[in-house]
């Protein structure tokens, strides 16, 4: 696909996070789950278990820090469900190190507000972001990923995949109308997103799908 076209499609992507994150996102950068780590120096076991291993929960990287950051749970993908998932094409160990060094947007409104509305996290409040799409290509494209389904789900079937569901913008495949085939799902780039704060077009306090109030608009 074609940059370009992508903006077409896709002209903003969005990310679901903690209520009240917005201010430390906006000053620390959007950072994957291994990002968050080598920021607070944590190595050895706590690291492995933390990047390697599934979270059943919510989880405070450094617990009692007034600026610690808070890894979203993974309650969609439990190892058992992820096994048969993957089957032969990598271990569950090696997939949840793979998903943690990535930062995921949606490409369409339509599966934020499924997410958002999930049995659990529809009673909680988020920080919502809009993104620029075209202002994210244009930064981190040649560090972006795109991807066909939810890769951190493996409800309410676990589909197959692997490291290969996992495509550069140029090699994700169109049809003979320049149309994704199949649709994008997720937008995904390495690491981080330190300039995140520039690329916003939108952040929304939200509970499910209501606005409770905007926090930054442009």
């Amino acid at each position: 696909m074609h940059p370009d076209r992508l903006v077409e499609l896709y002209p903003i992507v969005y990310h679901m996070a903690e209520a009240g994150t917005w201010d430390s996102i906006r000053k620390r950068g959007l950072m994957s789950a291994s990002a968050t780590l080598d920021h607070f120096k944590v190595t050895g076991t706590a690291r492995a278990e933390l990047e390697g291993g599934h979270r059943p929960a919510k989880t405070n990287v450094t617990p009692g820090n007034p600026a610690a950051i808070v890894l979203r749970d993974q309650i969609p993908m439990p190892p058992e469900r992820l096994l048969r998932a993957l089957g032969d094409r990598t271990t569950p160990e090696t997939w949840y190190r793979l998903i943690n060094g990535k930062v995921f947007f949606w490409a369409q409104h339509h599966r934020l507000e499924r997410l958002l509305n999930a049995r659990q996290y529809r009673h909680l409040e988020h920080d919502v972001l809009s993104i620029d799409t075209r202002r994210l290509v244009a930064a981190h494209g040649e560090n972006m990923w795109l991807c066909h389904m939810n890769s951190g789900n493996t409800f309410p079937m676990p589909f197959p995949r692997g490291p290969e569901i996992f495509r550069r913008i140029p090699d994700y495949p169109v049809n003979r109308k320049n149309n994704p085939k199949p649709h994008v799902v997720e937008v995904l780039v390495d690491y981080a997103v330190s300039d995140i704060a520039e690329l916003v077009t939108e952040v929304r306090r939200m509970r499910g799908s209501d606005v409770l109030h905007n926090i930054v608009r442009r």
